[in-house]
């Protein structure tokens, strides 16, 4: 049995955001976001899952998200704004992951896709049931929430190292 601790990273993918032909970086959340990201707060409140740390991007939209999000948890980890998050590609997610502290057990990211769901499924070397199929399935819409466990340390994350142990959307 290994001694390594078993972390977990819960990416959430911002909920619904209004359509602009202005600055994208400054699209505020849908009335449907504004809905849904309580909702996918208290998803990740009853999960068991505890973040120590929030890594959340820059954009309106994220912020906004996290902050709905984050009303519904018992406990608010700290959390940091992160301006390479905003278009991150996988690598460059996965080089974030690798910089945190392994006084962090458990981690919440909220960002952008195509990079969360390609994170989620990068790192899912394992996945229970089909949740693995269901995330593919579903294009890992706003608001929805994958949750991936790992032993080891944070510098240690790469393809392959998890297992995808929950998956939610807010309507499916």
């Amino acid at each position: 049995m290994s001694s390594e601790p078993t972390r977990r990273i819960v990416i959430l993918r911002h909920a619904k955001a209004e359509w602009s032909d202005g600055d994208d970086h400054e699209r505020p959340l849908a009335d449907r976001g504004r809905k849904d990201a309580p909702v996918a707060g208290r998803w990740l409140a009853g999960s068991g899952v505890t973040p120590g740390l929030a890594l959340c991007s820059t954009s309106a939209r994220t912020r906004e998200t996290w902050k709905l999000a984050v009303s519904e948890l018992p406990e608010r980890p700290r959390t940091v704004y992160e301006d390479r998050m905003y278009e991150a590609s996988l690598g460059e997610l996965i080089a974030l992951l690798n910089e945190v502290s392994d006084e962090v057990q458990d981690l919440v990211l909220i960002g952008h896709n195509p990079g969360m769901h390609a994170l989620a499924d990068a790192l899912a070397g394992e996945a229970e049931g089909d949740l693995l199929a269901r995330m593919n399935r579903s294009g890992f819409p706003t608001a929805a929430v994958a949750v991936l466990a790992f032993t080891g340390s944070w510098k240690s994350v790469e393809h392959g190292v998890g297992r995808l142990v929950a998956f939610w959307t807010p309507h499916s």
